[in-house]
């Protein structure tokens, strides 16, 4: 009996409302495994942020600097080249080579994290668009997303570069870009498995009733986006470190030093006082809109699985907001920023679902 071949499916349904073939499960668990290894990815890269330990690899090597120092000769070698960094010599002098190695190894694992991805997303993405288990355009995003994730590695570099210079502390706004393009990296996956994975479903009649939902659902996406941006400049400006008070900043609803800086607009990107004050509006602005679209979607009709998806919406952006808050009042514990770095992804993600489900539900 010949094989049974594998049947390319389309990525939009067919008008006649024949369902296409279910694409193989393989397919969509290998796109939901790089989507937890690129959350992986981020937490990893905020605890390299968090213990200092980014500008310890001072050369972009993809290939080579795969292998790990194998003798204590390759460890004082890197050692010695990182004694030649600024950083080194400004804030970490006298450090011991037990101490580089706990600041190495974080930027180390960061790193082939990154390239464990690549292989993970491009061998994969080669057999099965060999083995026709995706259509042509599917594999042409998917490509574009792999492209992606190789800037996204010259990007990192890029912002590693910015720390290796007179002042050892690298970019906020390149730190920001590394941030956000992760973020959008993960969540073109995301979308993408969500979608494939409702394929075996049927689409819902249209109903013009959650065309406003849905709307809304994706302008809270974006307001998320916008706050994990503001984050990203928090944590390059170590912001988290000034005004641990709250709800005031040192007492103060808007702190003086708002715009002490010229010309004004690098206060958005320079100043520790705009940056936090921006976080904290826009997580302000989030928790109000989001319990507003929660109190709103009651109203309507919507599928079980859209609903679970809006509750918890609201319970991991209450979570969020409590790791923000003790995070700031307890002045940035490794533990805690860590954690709260991730439930950024986690509101982000369930954001896209939210959309994705009201999405799917024919509004």
């Amino acid at each position: 009996m010949p094989a049974p071949t594998v049947r390319a499916f389309p990525l939009v349904r067919p008008a006649n409302g024949i369902p296409p073939p279910v694409p193989p499960r393989a397919v969509i668990a290998w796109l939901f495994v790089c989507c937890a290894l690129i959350f992986a990815m981020v937490v990893v890269g905020g605890v390299t942020r968090l213990t200092h330990s980014g500008l310890s690899i001072v050369e972009w090597q993809p290939i080579v600097g795969t292998i790990p120092p194998l003798s204590q000769e390759d460890w004082e070698a890197l050692f010695q080249k990182y004694q030649q960094t600024p950083e080194y010599q400004q804030v970490n002098k006298g450090m011991s080579l037990d101490e580089f190695k706990d600041i190495f190894w974080w930027e180390y694992f960061h790193r082939l994290l990154g390239r464990a991805i690549g292989v993970v997303f491009l061998v994969p993405l080669i057999y099965f668009a060999i083995k026709r288990s995706i259509d042509r355009p599917l594999a042409y995003k998917l490509s574009v997303i792999f492209i992606l994730g190789g800037l996204q590695g010259a990007l990192g570099w890029y912002m590693v570069q910015s720390g290796l210079v007179d002042d050892p502390r690298v970019s906020p706004l390149r730190l920001t870009a590394h941030l956000g393009l992760a973020f959008l990296i993960y969540g073109a996956l995301f979308w993408i498995a969500l979608d494939l994975l409702r394929m075996k479903e049927p689409r819902l009649p249209r109903d013009p009733r959650l065309q406003g939902p849905k709307r809304f659902a994706y302008a809270l996406a974006a307001l998320v986006f916008l706050m994990v941006l503001s984050g990203g400049l928090v944590a390059g400006l170590r912001a988290g470190f000034a005004y641990n008070t709250f709800p005031l900043m040192n007492g103060r609803l808007v702190p003086p030093e708002l715009f002490m800086l010229e010309p004004w607009h690098v206060n958005f990107y320079s100043n520790m006082a705009t940056v936090q004050f921006n976080h904290r509006l826009i997580a302000w602005l989030l928790a109000f809109f989001t319990l507003a679209f929660w109190l709103w979607a009651q109203r309507f009709p919507l599928p079980p699985r859209a609903r679970i998806a809006v509750h918890g919406l609201v319970a991991l952006l209450a979570l969020q907001l409590g790791l923000g808050i003790a995070t700031l009042l307890l002045v940035v514990p490794l533990p805690l920023a860590a954690a709260h770095q991730a439930g950024a992804l986690c509101v982000f993600t369930c954001a896209l679902w939210v959309a994705h489900e009201l999405r799917w539900a024919g509004a």
